[in-house]
């Protein structure tokens, strides 16, 4: 790891801030500011972390929820256990087709909400790296349209570029409302945005698009 983007990252005052308030990611704040904003995770929800590890969004998300809602990381990665019984973890790829069936299996419901800050592997290459991070988003949207309760919404991971436009395309024939959002916890120059679809529609009204 480049010492430059260490030194970097520990004068981020994100980074210090989570430090400090004891969260595992300064990700935390990116979705914890974009739930305030734009009120898209409620007290009692359910929520589907795509892409959890190490947990800072579920740190996020299961303080808006509280104890009456439930939230379920998903990762390649094991993430360390969180000791609320209202929060479950798995290790899984979502891009898997058998994922989708472990992640309804524990669900007490249908979701609420899916979230999906995950990542590819960065190559370096531009194009690359923006065709694979928009195909983990269309997963996601594959995942959310399965579990997502009619009028759930979508919270997902994009990168700047020329796909970009498609996808938003892709994700409106689901939803009534979708924009296109940079949290101010975001690093002002990553290419990183966020799409957010709210109110799922019915297979009927999507299918009239």
């Amino acid at each position: 790891m480049p010492k430059a983007w260490v030194q970097d990252r520990k004068r981020d005052y994100y980074y210090k801030k989570a430090k400090a308030e004891n969260y595992r990611s300064r990700a935390t704040y990116k979705l914890a500011q974009a739930a305030a904003t734009y009120n898209f995770i409620r007290k009692g929800d359910v929520v589907v972390d795509l892409g959890a590890a190490p947990g800072g969004w579920i740190q996020a998300a299961r303080k808006i929820v509280g104890k009456t809602g439930f939230v379920l990381g998903v990762d390649l990665k094991p993430i360390e256990p969180f000791p609320q019984e209202y929060v479950r973890t798995i290790v899984a790829d979502f891009t898997e087709p058998d994922a989708l069936q472990q992640i309804l299996d524990l669900l007490p419901r249908k979701a609420d909400v899916v979230l999906s800050d995950a990542s590819p592997n960065i190559s370096g290459i531009w194009e690359v790296d923006h065709a694979r991070q928009i195909d983990l988003a269309s997963q996601a949207l594959k995942i959310a349209l399965s579990v997502l309760r009619p009028s759930g919404n979508l919270f997902v991971k994009v990168f700047e570029g020329d796909m970009l436009e498609d996808f938003v395309k892709k994700v409106k024939k689901h939803f009534v409302t979708v924009k296109v959002i940079k949290p101010k916890a975001s690093r002002a120059k990553s290419s990183e945005m966020f799409v957010l679809a709210m109110h799922l529609k019915s297979a009927e009204a999507a299918a009239e698009k």
